[in-house]
């Protein structure tokens, strides 16, 4: 996703729908956020009725991240209609992810 898509995608196209919008700002050099890269996978397929899942790489989009304050990195963000709601920082696990998306997927 670049910084263009993402202000077309999230932050204007996320106020039209019901799904919640994950963000994963990422780097090829990050380890960890290699190793978290099969657990958003994963996210993407189960939560598909939910939740679209988009991969930001940080150093050929640095103005998104800018703008959300990302200072390390993996940080994931949640958005729902178009604004943050949720933010894990690290190569969390699975599960944590799994409770940030149902506790704003119904609606708290």
């Amino acid at each position: 996703m670049t910084d263009q898509e993402f202000k077309t995608k999230v932050v204007e196209g996320g106020p039209s729908h019901d799904k919640l919008q994950l963000v994963d700002f990422w780097a090829e050099w990050c380890g960890p956020c290699r190793a978290l890269g099969p657990t958003i996978e994963t996210l993407a397929q189960e939560y598909q009725e939910k939740v679209e899942v988009f991969k930001m790489d940080i150093d050929a989009n640095p103005e998104t991240p800018s703008a959300f304050g990302i200072r390390s990195i993996p940080t994931v963000i949640l958005f729902k209609g178009g604004r943050p709601v949720a933010r894990l920082l690290g190569a969390q696990p699975k599960v944590a992810f799994e409770k940030m998306i149902q506790n704003f997927a119904e609606g708290k």
